[in-house]
Order: C-alpha cells, then structure tokens, then sequence
C-alpha cells in the first residue's frame, strides 16, 4: 500500500511540474500574410513585415501548447505603396492610434495527426474577437547551429467589418470593391528560446 502512495505522489509531482517549451518566431523563416477579394473578381494579397511572438510547444502534450503574437500595422506590405499608405489609415487599420494587432491562444482542440485547431483572441483596432486557426505541424528539427525549431503553417477567415474596418464602395453592377472575408495564411517557424542563467 505504501509503494503505491509513494508511486502516486511521484506520478503528481511529475505532473504538476510538467510544461512546454518556449518557442520564439523567427521572423525571417515565418510570414503573416492575408487575401482579401477586389472588384469582386480577384483577391488582393499582402503581408505584415514586422511581427513577433512565443509559442509554447511540447510534442506529448497539447493540453500545454499556447502562443502569443504581435503584428505591427504600420508594416503592412501590398506591394504598392499607394495602396500600403492607404490601409494604414483610419479607412482600414488606423496605425497611429492602433499600432499592433495582436492574436492570444485560449484553448487547443487536437485534430487528426499532425493537425489542431487552435482558439484564440484576435485584437484589431481595439476590438477583440475569438478565432480558430486550423494548423498543420510541419516539423521539428535541431538546425546546424544546434537550437531545437519546430515549424507550423496555419489559416483561418475573418470579418473585417466585425473588427471596425468597415471602408468600401459598391460597384454599380453591385459588389463590393473590398470585400468582406478576408483569408490570413501564417507559415511559422519558431526556435526554442533557452533562458540566460
């Protein structure tokens, strides 16, 4: 009886001290990007070139997994200057009074293997909304310089208007010239961060 309230306690204090490890992005392995539809008949693409963020990752436990971003709106990058000076605006992202958008975890839900959705918080121009990113663990790997990476690609589809981005004009045939729906793609690859002693 006692070995087993020994093995117990162990099995306990093993659990209550478990925790993943932090992962921090890479920004130059990793991209944010979006799509959104224009006159109704192609979708316009563009990143945010500016972003960071943490995820905690551990491969045998997903009840542990968690991840935090920031995203700089004044990096936004459409490949068209004129169009970039224009959704930093308060017609769309308001940069100078909402300079980040940021994206917290709340919960995991495992999918099949290799997949999750992960839920989270989604804040743009102050107004924050719950979202779900499908995602894809791409790998995980030790690079040449001898640091742990794991690699993740993720998606999901928001309202812009439900986050006060409301701009747009309607075409006479009808239809918006900025659509609605917008598609963020994010390809992650993060590196796992070891505290300085």
């Amino acid at each position: 009886m006692f070995k087993r309230l020994a093995v117990t306690a162990l099995l306990v204090g093993l659990a209550g001290t478990a925790q993943a490890e932090t992962y921090r992005i890479d920004p130059s392995h990793s991209s944010i990007g979006f799509s959104v539809r224009h006159l109704a008949i192609s979708k316009v693409k563009g990143n945010f070139n500016e972003f960071s963020g943490t995820i905690q990752f551990d491969p045998r436990d997903t009840s542990l997994w968690a991840a935090e971003v920031v995203i700089q709106t004044q990096s936004v990058d459409t490949r068209d200057p004129g169009r970039d000076n224009h959704l930093r605006t308060d017609d769309f992202f308001n940069a100078v009074e909402y300079p980040t958008m940021t994206f917290k975890s709340t919960k995991v839900k495992p999918g099949k293997k290799g997949t999750f959705e992960l839920i989270g918080d989604l804040t743009i121009r102050d107004v924050t909304k719950p979202v779900t990113l499908k995602v894809e663990i791409l790998g995980t790997v030790i690079d040449p310089s001898g640091v742990q990476r794991v690699g993740f690609s993720a998606g999901t589809t928001i309202n812009r208007l439900d986050y006060g981005v409301k701009w747009s004009k309607t075409l006479e045939a009808g239809g918006l010239i900025v659509g609605q729906d917008v598609d963020i793609t994010i390809d992650i690859e993060a590196e796992m961060h070891i505290e300085e002693q």
